[in-house]
C-alpha cells in the first residue's frame, strides 16, 4: 500500500512586527501628535499649500538615549486631506524612516526629514510646503537676496538654494543637510522642488516657512519695481543677533 504524501505547508509566513512606541515616550508622542496636527492645519490657513502637499513633523526625543538613537519622529500620512488629519491620523517612525506605529503609510517626505533628524541633532522640527513665490524663486534655482531687515532677523542673510534631488529616499534630506549645515538660514529652496524649514521644533519650522513665503513674495514684488538694495554683511549681522537674543519677551530678572 502507497503511504500518502504529506500536503505541504502552504501556512503564509508571518508579516513582521512592527516596533512599538516604547512605554516612556508615550506620553511624548501623544503630546507630539496633537501638535503637529494642530500645526498641518496652519499650513493652508497662511496658503503654503494646496491639496494634500506639503508636511510637517515634529522629533520626539528619547532622554534616555542620548546619542538620539531611540529618537522618533510624529509626520502626517501621505495623500491625506488637510480636513482629515486629526492626532489620531498621524504616524510614528524612526530615524530610519521605518514605520513604529499608524495604520496608513507615512509621508512620502518622510525618509528626507529622517535624514535630517539624524544628521542635525539640533533639528526638531522639518516642514515642506510648495507656496507659490518661494516655490517660484526655487524653480529659477535662484537664492533670495537678503534686502529686508526681516530677511537679516529671520535668515542672517540669503535664502539658499539646495541641489535637485528626486523624491521617495533620503536625496533630499542629504541636500537639506548639505546646504543648511553651516548656513544660519532655517529655509532652503530644494531646487525645481520648493522649500523647506527646520527649527527647534515644529511650531519654529512652520513660522519659518511663513516667514519664507512671506520674503520670497515682497522681494519679488520688489524686483518689478526695480533692483533691490542689498544690506550691509555687518548690519545683516548685527539685525541678526539682536532679533535671536533681544528681541520679544525676555526672562525677568531674578530678585535683587
Amino acid at each position: 500500500m502507497t503511504t500518502p504524501t504529506p500536503a505541504a505547508d502552504v501556512t503564509a509566513p508571518a508579516e513582521p512586527a512592527v516596533p512599538a512606541v516604547p512605554a516612556h515616550l508615550r506620553e511624548a508622542v501623544d503630546a507630539a501628535k496633537e501638535r503637529v496636527a494642530a500645526l498641518h492645519a496652519e499650513l493652508p490657513r497662511w496658503e503654503l499649500v494646496v491639496w494634500t502637499a506639503g508636511n510637517v513633523s515634529e522629533r520626539v526625543r528619547d532622554t534616555t538615549r542620548p546619542d538620539g538613537s531611540g529618537d522618533l519622529l510624529v509626520i502626517k500620512p501621505s495623500g491625506v486631506a488637510y480636513d482629515d488629519i486629526t492626532p489620531e491620523a498621524m504616524v510614528v517612525c524612526d530615524l530610519d524612516a521605518a514605520l513604529v506605529e499608524g495604520d496608513r503609510s507615512p509621508s512620502s517626505d518622510t525618509a528626507a526629514h529622517a535624514y535630517v533628524y539624524r544628521h542635525l541633532p539640533e533639528v526638531g522640527g522639518v516642514v515642506h510646503t510648495h507656496s507659490t513665490y518661494a516655490t517660484a524663486w526655487a524653480a529659477r534655482g535662484e537664492p533670495v537676496p537678503c534686502v529686508l531687515t526681516m530677511m537679516a532677523d529671520e535668515f542672517g542673510g540669503d535664502i539658499p538654494v539646495g541641489p535637485f534631488a528626486l523624491i521617495g529616499d533620503d536625496s533630499i534630506g542629504r541636500g537639506i543637510v548639505e546646504t543648511l549645515r553651516d548656513s544660519r538660514s532655517p529655509a532652503v529652496l530644494m531646487r525645481n522642488h520648493g522649500p523647506f524649514t527646520i527649527g527647534t521644533d515644529a511650531r519654529a519650522a512652520v513660522k519659518a516657512a511663513v516667514m519664507c513665503e512671506e520674503v520670497a513674495r515682497t522681494v519679488h514684488v520688489s524686483r518689478q519695481l526695480g533692483e533691490p538694495t542689498r544690506i550691509a554683511q555687518d548690519d545683516v549681522d548685527s539685525l541678526y543677533a539682536r532679533y535671536q537674543h533681544v528681541y520679544g519677551q525676555q526672562p525677568a530678572p531674578g530678585p535683587r
